[in-house]
């Protein structure tokens, strides 16, 4: 029995493939939601970071997460050797210039100078 839907014509098997293209483009860009920053950076003030990728902050995230969680901690046949985290450096960035603060000089209260007198 032949098909008689639109589900087997060129015209829709195309426009499924150019959907399942799109959305493979869509979750495998970089940049997205979901990637990676383009300029990795730690704010100097105002803003805290939402989200980081795991292996934004060290180069071996997996291994260093396994010991904290004592993942294979009890194996005695292949102990796990000794976790050495190796961390990455993250620049300071200052998205925003501030104003310098000025501090007043010390305020000496003095006890002879109010109308009642604090005693000592």
């Amino acid at each position: 029995m032949t098909s008689t839907r639109n589900k087997n014509t060129i015209q829709d098997y195309r426009i499924e493939c150019k959907s399942y293209a799109d959305s493979r483009q869509w979750i495998q860009y970089p940049y997205s939601t979901y990637g990676q920053a383009y300029d990795v950076s730690m704010p100097s003030l105002g803003i805290t970071p939402s989200r980081m990728p795991w292996n934004t902050l060290s180069n071996n995230p997996a291994d260093i997460e396994s010991s904290l969680f004592g993942i294979n901690s009890t194996n005695l046949v292949n102990p796990q050797p000794e976790v050495i985290p190796e961390l990455k450096h993250i620049p300071v960035k200052s998205y925003f210039e501030t104003i310098p603060l000025i501090m007043p000089d010390l305020f000496d209260v003095s006890s002879i100078q109010r109308p009642y007198p604090i005693p000592k």
